[in-house]
């Protein structure tokens, strides 16, 4: 059996649009158009994909196991498709971001860039918004993914949540006053968890930071403080639900990505581009 990519592509629009016929204008095509790819998927496969007496398209046990098939050699597809059309770039180029970002976000990209761009060098600096955002102004740092506060904008990532964190046993968060881990002074995410704070009326004392995810969490895991970091970087097993303890959820906090005046390459805007397209691709996997 030999797939389509064509078809795939349709069968994957259809699910990301949640109907065939905003699929069609999606891909620019009719709306017969999309019922006969879809036909012609169906007969190619043997099977159903979509449940096609409910309002809402739905997928069948086998449209949902074709859709990882399907996003996996699509995405293969274009990555091929691209590098063939890449220049042999040489070069180097410096990109920078908080642990909890660089762990949970870049490895994607920097394979991907890696795969494209194989004569590129790639320099990684795991820093937080107070240091990156200095580096960038003094061009020591092509690119950052860093918080968006006062005095540092940038092109809109993603807004990620914050949660409150604790050790398994909370016996942290019985404590009067509340023992609190904090990011560094200065940090954007330090301000936001002061203000869910002071609107929780808890008194509490900030009795360790740290400019490391890793030392935040460290410090909840050992059962000395609460913290509030980000959804993304929090491990499941210490996230609190949300109005334990009487605590606020703290602001969310806006992701951005800045350039140094002098990252006008192609190198640079080939990040900047994979970047927002992972981000695309986690939106588009989580539904």
């Amino acid at each position: 059996m030999q797939l389509d990519h064509v078809l795939l592509r349709t069968f994957i629009a259809c699910i990301d649009a949640k109907g065939f016929g905003r699929a069609a204008q999606r891909v620019h095509r009719s709306a017969a158009t999309i019922s006969t790819h879809i036909a012609r998927l169906e007969a190619e496969t043997g099977v159903v994909l979509f449940l096609r007496d409910t309002r809402n398209l739905a997928l069948t046990r086998e449209g949902e196991r074709l859709e990882a098939y399907a996003r996996r050699i699509l995405r293969l597809h274009d990555e091929v498709a691209e590098s063939f059309h890449k220049p042999d770039f040489r070069g180097a180029i410096t990109i920078g971001a908080p642990d909890d970002f660089i762990s949970q976000f870049l490895p994607p990209v920097l394979e991907r860039f890696g795969m494209q761009y194989p004569l590129a060098d790639i320099k990684v600096v795991c820093a937080q918004t107070t240091v990156l955002a200095p580096l960038v102004s003094g061009s020591q740092v092509d690119l950052a993914i860093v918080t968006r506060s006062d005095g540092v904008t940038g092109k809109l990532v993603r807004r990620e949540p914050m949660v409150w964190i604790s050790a398994r046993d909370r016996l942290a968060l019985e404590r009067r006053p509340l023992p609190v881990a904090l990011f560094e002074p200065g940090s954007h995410a330090r301000k936001v968890v002061l203000t869910a704070l002071e609107q929780s009326n808890i008194t509490f004392r900030a009795t360790y930071e740290s400019s490391s995810l890793a030392g935040l969490l460290t410090i909840v895991e050992a059962g000395l403080a609460v913290a509030a970091v980000t959804r993304l970087s929090a491990p499941p097993h210490l996230i609190l639900p949300e109005g334990a303890g009487g605590l606020r959820m703290p602001e969310a906090l806006d992701l951005v990505l800045i350039r140094g005046a002098a990252a006008s390459n192609p190198l640079c805007d080939a990040m900047e581009e994979m970047v927002f397209d992972q981000q695309y691709r986690r939106q588009t996997d989580q539904g």
